[in-house]
């Protein structure tokens, strides 16, 4: 099978800084199943400049740092992955030159201009505020391709979702690299996709749901922990790990049940504002 791979040019500011940057950084605005007090919904901000979806997690930069992301790449279309997608580009417009591209695949930027930036729920940004200067611009990324930013790799994975998702690995300029299941049940894709490189240095993974909602997961198509279990044996690398997108309720058991569940690896909870540098 032939695996396209593309490269996106930087604006000249975000090419000097990215020149000067080492490390690839990955802090994390949001990684909850849901909302209350100190709970975020899943956002991964990566370097400065990219996003991985746009959860509610985003709402707490600064608008400096909201105007510094040039890209966003989203896992599927469910709201808790883009609810604050729209107003991102609503509260930066006036403060960006280039627009900001969104990264998805077909059925991902399909749902978006129907059923989002639609001028019903949204105004459409790929449009506004001047249609020839846009805030924002879609970029259709094929499953299984890979995204080239300055060196970085994206790389799309399909994954087992009740809608179209993806998951992804993301490579450094240096070779360090980390992954994120997005929303999942059960699959070989998203593990046969990462053994297919040397290593793994993080992985962010899906457990929505515990044991005791386990008919619910498998209809929802979400990981519990007996599922999720059975599933990460299918790795062949020892990257940490870090649980992720529990529904608010369940944190404490769902890890008490993977604990319990896998003695060979080392698995800890994701939490907000956490930055990791690899």
């Amino acid at each position: 099978m032939v695996i396209a791979t593309h490269s996106v040019e930087l604006s000249k500011e975000n090419q000097d800084w990215y020149d000067n940057l080492h490390n690839m950084k990955i802090r994390i605005l949001g990684c909850s199943g849901g909302i209350g007090r100190g709970l975020r919904t899943t956002s991964l901000l990566v370097d400065d400049d990219v996003l991985i979806d746009a959860g509610s997690g985003l709402g707490d930069l600064t608008l400096d740092e909201m105007a510094k992301i040039r890209h966003v790449f989203l896992t599927h279309t469910h709201l808790d992955h883009i609810a604050f997608l729209p107003l991102l580009v609503d509260s930066i417009f006036d403060r960006i030159t280039e627009p900001i591209v969104v990264h998805g695949q077909p059925e991902t930027i399909k749902g978006l201009k129907e059923h989002l930036f639609n001028w019903v729920i949204w105004p459409d940004f790929a449009r506004l505020p001047l249609e020839e200067r846009p805030v924002m611009r879609y970029q259709i990324e094929p499953v299984g391709s890979t995204c080239n930013l300055a060196g970085r790799r994206f790389e799309l994975i399909p994954v087992n979702h009740i809608v179209p998702t993806v998951g992804y690995r993301v490579e450094s300029p240096e070779g360090k690299s980390f992954a994120f299941s997005g929303d999942t049940t059960t699959n070989d894709t998203f593990w046969a996709a990462l053994n297919a490189h040397d290593h793994l240095d993080l992985l962010f993974l899906e457990v929505a749901f515990s044991n005791d909602d386990e008919a619910l997961s498998r209809t929802a198509r979400h990981y519990c922990s007996n599922s999720m279990a059975a599933d990460i044996a299918k790795l062949k690398h020892q990257p940490q790990v870090y649980l992720t997108h529990h529904k608010p309720s369940e944190g404490k058991q769902i890890y008490r049940e993977v604990k319990g569940l896998i003695k060979d690896r080392c698995i800890k909870q994701l939490k907000n504002n956490l930055t990791f540098t690899l």
